[in-house]
Protein backbone atom coordinates (compact mmCIF):
# COMPACT_ATOMS: atom_id res chain seq x y z
CA UNK A 1 0.00 0.00 0.00
CA UNK A 2 2.65 2.48 0.71
CA UNK A 3 3.97 1.60 -2.47
CA UNK A 4 1.23 2.90 -4.52
CA UNK A 5 0.94 5.65 -2.57
CA UNK A 6 4.10 6.73 -3.69
CA UNK A 7 3.80 5.99 -6.97
CA UNK A 8 0.14 8.68 -6.89
CA UNK A 9 2.31 11.04 -5.38
CA UNK A 10 4.93 10.99 -8.10
CA UNK A 11 2.44 10.54 -10.69
CA UNK A 12 0.91 13.85 -9.31
CA UNK A 13 3.80 15.76 -9.26
CA UNK A 14 4.64 15.15 -12.42
CA UNK A 15 1.42 16.31 -13.54
CA UNK A 16 1.56 19.12 -11.69
CA UNK A 17 5.00 20.24 -13.06
CA UNK A 18 3.26 19.97 -16.74
CA UNK A 19 0.40 21.76 -15.60
CA UNK A 20 2.51 24.54 -13.92
CA UNK A 21 4.89 24.90 -17.69
CA UNK A 22 1.99 26.72 -18.53
CA UNK A 23 1.07 30.21 -18.87
CA UNK A 24 -1.40 33.10 -19.95
CA UNK A 25 -0.11 35.21 -22.50
CA UNK A 26 -1.65 38.62 -23.87
CA UNK A 27 -1.47 39.24 -27.28
CA UNK A 28 -2.33 42.44 -29.30
CA UNK A 29 -0.75 44.81 -31.92
CA UNK A 30 2.30 46.91 -30.36
CA UNK A 31 1.30 50.29 -32.05
CA UNK A 32 -2.42 51.40 -31.71
CA UNK A 33 -3.86 54.57 -33.29
CA UNK A 34 -6.11 57.17 -31.33
CA UNK A 35 -10.03 56.82 -31.77
CA UNK A 36 -9.03 52.87 -33.49
CA UNK A 37 -10.53 49.79 -31.81
CA UNK A 38 -7.84 47.37 -30.30
CA UNK A 39 -8.29 44.04 -30.01
CA UNK A 40 -6.51 41.42 -27.46
CA UNK A 41 -6.31 37.95 -27.05
CA UNK A 42 -5.78 35.88 -24.16
CA UNK A 43 -4.30 32.43 -24.36
CA UNK A 44 -3.02 30.08 -21.69
CA UNK A 45 0.15 27.78 -23.55
CA UNK A 46 3.46 27.09 -23.30
CA UNK A 47 5.97 29.49 -25.30
CA UNK A 48 4.63 29.06 -29.09
CA UNK A 49 2.32 26.03 -27.92
CA UNK A 50 -1.09 25.25 -29.65
CA UNK A 51 -3.48 27.60 -27.17
CA UNK A 52 -5.13 24.97 -24.80
CA UNK A 53 -9.08 24.10 -24.55
CA UNK A 54 -10.71 26.65 -22.20
CA UNK A 55 -11.99 23.44 -20.33
CA UNK A 56 -8.50 22.24 -20.17
CA UNK A 57 -7.09 25.36 -18.25
CA UNK A 58 -6.21 24.96 -14.73
CA UNK A 59 -7.94 25.62 -11.98
CA UNK A 60 -9.69 28.63 -12.00
CA UNK A 61 -7.43 30.31 -14.36
CA UNK A 62 -9.75 31.26 -16.99
CA UNK A 63 -11.96 33.38 -13.71
CA UNK A 64 -9.09 35.39 -14.71
CA UNK A 65 -9.43 40.34 -14.94
CA UNK A 66 -8.09 41.98 -17.97
CA UNK A 67 -7.40 45.61 -17.01
CA UNK A 68 -5.87 48.39 -18.97
CA UNK A 69 -3.93 51.32 -17.18
CA UNK A 70 -4.04 54.63 -19.62
CA UNK A 71 -1.95 57.34 -19.97
CA UNK A 72 -3.40 58.68 -17.43
CA UNK A 73 -2.46 55.76 -15.11
CA UNK A 74 -6.30 55.24 -14.64
CA UNK A 75 -7.24 51.57 -14.32
CA UNK A 76 -10.09 50.06 -16.37
CA UNK A 77 -11.65 46.48 -16.21
CA UNK A 78 -12.28 45.06 -19.55
CA UNK A 79 -14.82 42.66 -20.38
CA UNK A 80 -13.31 39.40 -22.07
CA UNK A 81 -15.29 36.80 -24.20
CA UNK A 82 -14.71 32.96 -24.11
CA UNK A 83 -13.88 31.26 -27.54
CA UNK A 84 -12.71 27.47 -27.32
CA UNK A 85 -9.49 28.48 -26.56
CA UNK A 86 -8.66 31.72 -26.03
CA UNK A 87 -10.73 34.88 -24.45
CA UNK A 88 -11.04 37.73 -26.82
CA UNK A 89 -11.33 41.49 -25.67
CA UNK A 90 -10.98 45.28 -26.90
CA UNK A 91 -10.67 48.55 -26.04
CA UNK A 92 -10.23 52.18 -28.32
CA UNK A 93 -6.96 54.36 -27.08
CA UNK A 94 -8.58 58.23 -26.72
CA UNK A 95 -5.34 59.72 -27.07
CA UNK A 96 -1.90 59.05 -27.38
CA UNK A 97 0.51 57.43 -24.92
CA UNK A 98 1.18 53.91 -23.35
CA UNK A 99 -1.97 51.64 -22.92
CA UNK A 100 -0.98 48.56 -20.30
CA UNK A 101 -2.95 45.90 -20.63
CA UNK A 102 -2.54 43.46 -17.45
CA UNK A 103 -3.76 40.37 -16.05
CA UNK A 104 -3.10 38.78 -12.73
CA UNK A 105 -4.74 35.73 -11.27
CA UNK A 106 -3.98 33.23 -8.43
CA UNK A 107 -5.54 30.12 -8.83
CA UNK A 108 -7.76 29.19 -6.15
CA UNK A 109 -6.09 25.36 -5.95
CA UNK A 110 -2.79 24.47 -4.27
CA UNK A 111 -0.23 22.78 -6.28
CA UNK A 112 1.06 20.45 -2.92
CA UNK A 113 1.42 23.01 -0.70
CA UNK A 114 2.00 26.06 -3.26
CA UNK A 115 0.17 28.69 -4.29
CA UNK A 116 0.57 29.73 -8.25
CA UNK A 117 -0.18 33.17 -9.61
CA UNK A 118 -0.14 33.52 -13.29
CA UNK A 119 0.37 37.29 -14.71
CA UNK A 120 0.86 38.55 -17.93
CA UNK A 121 1.25 42.19 -19.43
CA UNK A 122 0.93 43.87 -23.02
CA UNK A 123 2.19 47.57 -24.19
CA UNK A 124 0.27 49.41 -26.85
CA UNK A 125 2.21 52.69 -27.88
CA UNK A 126 -0.46 55.39 -29.63
CA UNK A 127 0.71 58.41 -31.56
CA UNK A 128 4.63 59.70 -29.72
CA UNK A 129 4.18 59.55 -25.84
CA UNK A 130 5.17 62.41 -23.80
CA UNK A 131 8.28 61.13 -21.16
CA UNK A 132 7.46 59.84 -18.38
CA UNK A 133 4.36 58.32 -19.46
CA UNK A 134 5.85 54.59 -19.03
CA UNK A 135 4.04 51.75 -18.80
CA UNK A 136 2.49 50.88 -15.32
CA UNK A 137 1.43 46.83 -14.26
CA UNK A 138 -1.31 46.20 -11.74
CA UNK A 139 0.26 42.86 -11.33
CA UNK A 140 2.49 41.88 -8.47
CA UNK A 141 4.90 40.41 -10.99
CA UNK A 142 5.82 41.83 -14.49
CA UNK A 143 8.16 42.24 -17.47
CA UNK A 144 8.18 44.80 -20.14
CA UNK A 145 10.35 45.31 -23.26
CA UNK A 146 10.75 49.49 -23.80
CA UNK A 147 11.29 50.20 -27.48
CA UNK A 148 10.25 48.90 -30.66
CA UNK A 149 12.26 45.31 -31.05
CA UNK A 150 14.49 44.77 -34.61
CA UNK A 151 16.54 41.72 -35.36
CA UNK A 152 20.12 41.94 -34.34
CA UNK A 153 19.52 44.95 -31.98
CA UNK A 154 19.82 44.97 -27.98
CA UNK A 155 16.25 44.19 -26.44
CA UNK A 156 16.16 45.65 -23.25
CA UNK A 157 13.84 44.06 -20.70
CA UNK A 158 12.69 45.12 -17.19
CA UNK A 159 11.93 43.05 -14.11
CA UNK A 160 9.04 44.55 -11.73
CA UNK A 161 8.15 43.41 -8.83
CA UNK A 162 4.80 45.35 -7.32
CA UNK A 163 6.09 48.19 -9.86
CA UNK A 164 9.59 48.20 -8.42
CA UNK A 165 13.07 47.50 -10.16
CA UNK A 166 13.51 43.72 -9.31
CA UNK A 167 17.27 41.93 -9.27
CA UNK A 168 18.64 38.21 -9.97
CA UNK A 169 14.60 37.65 -11.47
CA UNK A 170 15.62 34.85 -14.43
CA UNK A 171 13.49 35.44 -17.67
CA UNK A 172 13.63 32.51 -20.42
CA UNK A 173 13.58 34.22 -24.25
CA UNK A 174 11.87 31.42 -26.74
CA UNK A 175 12.36 33.07 -30.41
CA UNK A 176 9.94 31.73 -33.18
CA UNK A 177 12.64 29.18 -34.81
CA UNK A 178 12.29 27.23 -31.00
CA UNK A 179 15.86 28.41 -29.66
CA UNK A 180 15.63 30.08 -26.62
CA UNK A 181 18.19 31.46 -24.13
CA UNK A 182 17.81 32.98 -20.13
CA UNK A 183 18.80 36.34 -18.54
CA UNK A 184 18.93 37.74 -15.73
CA UNK A 185 18.04 41.07 -14.19
CA UNK A 186 20.76 42.93 -12.76
CA UNK A 187 19.81 45.59 -9.39
CA UNK A 188 17.69 48.13 -11.39
CA UNK A 189 16.06 45.02 -12.64
CA UNK A 190 17.82 45.45 -16.27
CA UNK A 191 18.45 42.67 -18.49
CA UNK A 192 18.47 42.12 -22.54
CA UNK A 193 18.75 39.94 -24.97
CA UNK A 194 19.95 40.03 -29.56
CA UNK A 195 17.03 38.83 -31.43
CA UNK A 196 18.22 36.65 -34.81
CA UNK A 197 15.17 36.02 -36.29
CA UNK A 198 12.23 38.02 -36.82
CA UNK A 199 8.51 36.86 -34.89
CA UNK A 200 6.67 36.85 -32.14
CA UNK A 201 9.24 36.01 -28.55
CA UNK A 202 7.74 34.02 -25.95
CA UNK A 203 9.05 36.07 -22.78
CA UNK A 204 8.88 34.43 -19.56
CA UNK A 205 9.98 34.65 -15.95
CA UNK A 206 9.25 32.81 -12.50
CA UNK A 207 9.92 33.04 -9.42
CA UNK A 208 9.11 31.34 -5.46
CA UNK A 209 9.17 32.34 -2.27
CA UNK A 210 9.09 30.44 0.92
CA UNK A 211 5.57 31.79 2.35
CA UNK A 212 2.97 30.42 4.88
CA UNK A 213 -0.47 31.49 4.90
CA UNK A 214 -3.52 29.82 4.16
CA UNK A 215 -5.73 30.45 1.04
CA UNK A 216 -9.46 28.89 0.74
CA UNK A 217 -9.05 27.21 3.94
CA UNK A 218 -5.55 25.32 2.95
CA UNK A 219 -2.93 25.75 4.33
CA UNK A 220 0.58 26.67 1.86
CA UNK A 221 4.16 26.69 2.23
CA UNK A 222 5.17 28.08 -0.55
CA UNK A 223 4.30 31.48 -3.17
CA UNK A 224 4.94 30.72 -7.04
CA UNK A 225 4.92 33.66 -9.03
CA UNK A 226 5.32 33.62 -12.99
CA UNK A 227 5.15 36.72 -15.35
CA UNK A 228 4.72 36.79 -19.35
CA UNK A 229 5.11 39.16 -22.26
CA UNK A 230 4.88 38.79 -25.87
CA UNK A 231 7.66 40.62 -28.09
CA UNK A 232 6.99 41.54 -31.51
CA UNK A 233 10.97 41.14 -33.70
CA UNK A 234 10.61 43.06 -36.88
CA UNK A 235 13.52 43.42 -39.37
Amino acid sequence: MLKKLTLLASAILLSAGNIFAHALWIQTAPVGKAGQKQTVKIIYSEPGETPEKLADWYSDVKEFELWLTGPDKQKVKLTTTAGADHFTSEFTPEKDGVYTLSVGHTSKDLGGTTVYQFNANAVVNVGKPVAGNDAVSSTDLSIFSGQAAKVNKPVSLKGLFKNAPFEKLYITVSSPSGWSKQVVTDEKGNAEFVPIWPGVYFIEASKSWKEEGKLNGNDYKAFWRAATLLVDVVK
